[in-house]
């Protein structure tokens, strides 16, 4: 009962962060449901950037890679690679997702720094990178949860659920909790660092507006990547972790 109530309290606090807000936003009015517009917009621009990059990617392939068919080949080669270590042999079928996880979170944040959002007027609060939002982040944890979660089930059925009481059924309390925790990190990691990064960046400038937010702005542009690999490497950690077998 009180692991029952734990996971209970862990999930109502999950939807408690989706409601989280910091300095004001736009909303749409959209049926019944209130939507956060500056996340939906920015998303939008995200997603088609990887679109147009994917349809670049495809559209004429040479037998003698030119410049960029290398550029977007290295990238699946990368992303093949990391879901192979981290999944094993069968990482086949989740290549697409960790790519999408990847790529989505990897030009996300860079948007954050490079696209001039600030210039866009709104009616309420300013466009950022969608990952600056909690909402975003939660998202894509619970995704993840939901990813491994049915690796695991798909791959072992009810024998799954076996996982909790190993190697002891004294640890049943804290493997579950395990599985409740894993989307709060992965959401309050990546929220927090780009957060923090573009607020870091947003009080040099105002302060130092002529060279000294130039270095900065390039180290966030790495550690963004670095919270982009980071969320894919442990995304597919996790779904290696629910299909690996006790052979």
């Amino acid at each position: 009962m009180n692991v029952l109530l734990c996971s209970i309290n862990t999930l109502k606090m999950l939807y408690d962060i989706s409601t989280v807000e910091v300095g004001q936003h736009f909303y749409w009015q959209i049926g019944g449901f209130q939507v956060h517009a500056q996340v939906l917009i920015t998303s939008w621009v995200v997603i088609a950037i990887l679109l147009v990059s994917a349809i670049i990617a495809v559209r004429n392939p040479q037998t003698i890679p030119t410049d960029g068919q290398n550029f977007f080949e290295y990238v699946l080669e990368f992303i093949r690679d990391v879901s192979k270590t981290q999944i094993g042999e069968e990482y086949g079928p989740w290549v697409p997702f960790i790519g999408t996880m990847f790529l989505f979170i990897f030009v996300s944040n860079w948007s954050g720094a490079l696209l001039p959002w600030k210039i866009i007027q709104l009616p309420h609060g300013e466009l950022a990178a969608p990952t600056n939002d909690i909402n975003t982040t939660v998202a894509l944890a619970l995704l993840t949860s939901v990813a491994y979660f049915y690796a695991g089930l798909s791959k072992k059925g009810l024998g799954y659920f076996g996982k909790y009481i190993q190697p002891t059924p004294i640890l049943l309390p804290i493997n579950i909790l395990e599985d409740f925790t894993k989307p709060l990190s992965l959401s309050f990691r990546l929220f927090g660092n780009i957060l923090a990064d573009e607020l870091v960046v947003v009080v040099l400038v105002s302060l130092v507006p002529l060279v000294v937010p130039i270095p900065v702005m390039f180290l966030g542009l790495f550690t963004s990547g670095i919270q982009a690999l980071i969320f894919a490497t442990l995304a597919a950690a996790y779904i290696g972790e629910s299909m690996e077998g006790h052979h």
